[in-house]
């Protein structure tokens, strides 16, 4: 097993290796002049944008300038007047703010956000598929399949904000949504993600549903489970330990790839709250041709798939013993 986690995470090194490079390289053939962004909305001469050139080390090749991007994340770098420490990814143009400080007080809103509303869909949405598809073509079966088409049509911002409009300023049953530091006060920022959680895992839960009552149905046709029927195996035994294992290992993949992309991916959930996550820095960076904040959080993103990839194909190792024989 520890061989194939060796693999495993080589072959993730790699892949952040290529993507870094991919992204540097995009980075430097879109149409934005740092220089001339840094200069503001006035008029810049040749001077001051030759020197912000130098400052910042653009005038040098683009192979030197990458050593240079890598050696900050590991060791911190010096960008002109300004001291960004490992783990450095750049410096903002508009702000001229270490990228990372600029991440690190949106990451929280994010993670805070995936976090909670992954507990909700994965519980609901799994526990619905599973019963649904033992309870095949009973009336529990015909209203999991109804919740799973309802909210698999919703948009997050129509239900988003017809919770706020009922459950907050209606009916006042749930607190308004807000981002309040976890450190501070526990109970409020749990109240203040609710509605947020219930919005994501809603709808994320009507396609684990319907693709767990789909795994589900065709482990339970499968040889095996129907052996281990002829062998007198109890219910409980035939659904937990023989079918559910079988069908919950594309589950967790698919777990762990939502898990990933929605941490630079949830402009649309973060927008419908006004909270200003990842996915909101990431629109604004866009809009400002802020780059340095764009690649910071494309290659944050890559990570987080990586990992949980990575994470996924242990967790292989641990579900289905064929895996680590292989």
């Amino acid at each position: 097993m520890l061989r194939f986690f060796i693999r495993r995470a080589l072959l993730a090194v790699l892949t952040l290796i290529a993507i870094s490079i991919t992204t540097f390289a995009l980075f430097f053939a879109g149409p934005a002049d740092p220089a001339s962004i840094m200069c503001g909305t006035k008029i810049c001469d040749q001077r001051t944008h030759d020197r912000i050139n130098q400052v910042l080390e653009l005038d040098k090749p683009i192979t030197t300038q990458y050593v240079q991007y890598m050696k900050g994340i590991f060791v911190g770098r010096q960008i002109g007047d300004i001291e960004c420490p490992a783990p450095c990814l750049g410096v903002s143009f508009r702000t001229r703010e270490p990228v990372l400080n600029i991440l690190g007080r949106a990451a929280p809103v994010t993670i805070s956000i995936v976090l909670g509303a992954a507990v909700i869909y994965l519980i609901v949405g799994v526990s619905l598929g599973m019963l649904s598809a033992i309870r095949r073509g009973t009336i529990l079966d015909r209203i999991a399949v109804g919740f799973s088409l309802t909210f698999a049509s919703m948009q997050i911002f129509f239900l988003g904000l017809l919770l706020v409009y009922i459950f907050v300023y209606g009916l006042g049953l749930l607190p308004r949504p807000a981002y309040y530091p976890i450190s501070e006060d526990p109970l409020k920022w749990a109240g203040g993600m609710l509605v947020p959680w219930i919005t994501l895992g809603l709808i994320n839960s009507a396609s684990y549903a319907r693709f767990s009552r789909a795994q589900m149905l065709e482990t339970l046709s499968e040889d095996y489970v129907r052996t281990a029927w002829a062998k007198g195996a109890s219910r409980r035994r035939v659904h937990l330990k023989h079918a559910f294992r079988a069908a919950v290992t594309p589950i967790v993949t698919l777990a762990g790839i939502d898990l990933g992309l929605q941490i630079g991916g949830l402009v649309i959930t973060e927008s419908t709250f006004s909270m200003l996550g990842m996915g909101r820095q990431a629109v604004l960076a866009v809009l400002n041709l802020n780059l340095p904040i764009i690649m910071a959080t494309v290659l944050i993103s890559a990570v987080a798939v990586v990992i949980a990839n990575v994470v996924v194909d242990m967790l292989y190792a641990v579900i289905d013993p064929r895996v680590r024989l292989s």
